[in-house]
């Protein structure tokens, strides 16, 4: 850095904060550190006493702070519509989203640049749902200037993508199969249905076809093909999802000949959910089974699993087993995910 005049300061960066004192009224930050001075910024800065200034000092092969945020963000976001930076403040870049959507996260890439030094972008948890108007990530770097070089081998790291990016929903037409004999018998009221058009309707969603069937596994088979032919491409099976031998749901899904991801997963409540792909045409439909749970606890697996469904972001059972770590974390009883602050990564 160096001093100059501050009648000379206009263009130039700002070492420093400066600090305004106005007696019984205020003391604060007046301009703070990486201010751009401006020409109507030179009174005010000579009312405080500042006729000398520490300004950055430019040098060949180093950047400011500022400029090494622009690349940050850049990193982040690429070229992608989907999100917006806000204006540069102290160094800082946080990237927002336009839409409503999965957030998805190249993690190598993430902690390759965070690998670094001297620099960091600090993500939202990577498979989870986004509004629109979300804060995503947060780009500086800890100096007040960085190499160029630096921040050369950063934008490498990314060359072949962005760090994030955002699935958009796509609102499905959803098929409810109702198991259980229970239920088919008119013994007790089927309380699970309402319960997923709520869900559903939340992400504009519609249910184009819903039908109760005895524990009987062809039957349930059939209805899952059935509703697929009439258009639905979601197929959503609740209850018998158990062990218990009159549990016929896991069994009639994988009649169907989806694929078969995972059946079960680390999470409570939903440990027996069971999640599949069927080939129909040209589309991949998910066949999902659902656990009791999903009908009375606020939050299970299903509410993870859902937006991604309708981004049409592919499950894996990798990414399933990956949620035993936090798996307990739908329990907590001042949980309010998907909203938690604290999120779960997949």
């Amino acid at each position: 850095m160096k001093e100059i005049r501050t009648e000379d300061a206009v263009g130039h960066i700002l070492c420093h904060d400066i600090t305004q004192i106005i007696k019984d009224e205020k003391k604060g930050v007046l301009f703070k550190k990486g201010h751009v001075v401006k020409e109507e910024d030179i009174p005010l800065l000579l009312s405080v006493g500042k006729e000398h200034l520490f300004v950055w000092e430019k040098k060949p092969g180093i950047l400011h702070e500022n400029e090494a945020a622009e690349i940050l963000y850049k990193i982040c976001a690429g070229n992608s519509s989907k999100v917006h930076g806000t204006e540069i403040k102290e160094g800082k870049i946080e990237v927002v989203s336009k839409i409503d959507g999965i957030l998805k996260i190249r993690r190598d890439a993430l902690v390759a640049v965070n690998s670094l030094g001297e620099m960091m972008i600090a993500t939202r948890h990577g498979n989870t749902f986004v509004k629109k108007g979300d804060k995503l990530a947060g780009t500086r770097i800890i100096p007040l200037v960085i190499e160029k070089e630096k921040m050369e081998r950063a934008k490498e790291i990314c060359n072949d993508g962005s760090i994030l990016e955002i699935k958009p929903l796509q609102p499905k037409k959803a098929a409810i199969l109702t198991t259980g004999s229970e239920v088919y018998h008119g013994r007790i009221q089927d309380k699970f249905t309402p319960v997923l058009v709520e869900k559903l309707k939340e992400y504009g969603s519609e249910v184009i076809f819903h039908e109760i069937y005895d524990d009987d596994h062809e039957a349930i088979t059939k209805g899952c093909l059935s509703a697929i032919e009439q258009g639905a491409d979601l197929v959503l099976c609740t209850g018998g999802m158990s062990v218990d031998p009159d549990d016929k749901t896991p069994l009639a899904i994988k009649n169907t000949g989806a694929r078969i991801v995972s059946y079960g997963a680390p999470v409570l409540p939903g440990a027996m959910f069971l999640v599949s792909y069927y080939e129909y045409k040209d589309k991949t439909i998910p066949i999902v089974g659902l656990p009791g749970c999903v009908m009375y606890a606020k939050r299970t697996i299903f509410d993870l699993a859902l937006p991604r469904l309708l981004a049409d972001d592919f499950i894996t059972a990798e990414e399933l087993a990956l949620l035993g770590e936090g798996g307990l974390c739908l329990n907590c009883p001042v949980c309010t995910y998907p909203n938690c602050g604290f999120g779960k990564g997949w």
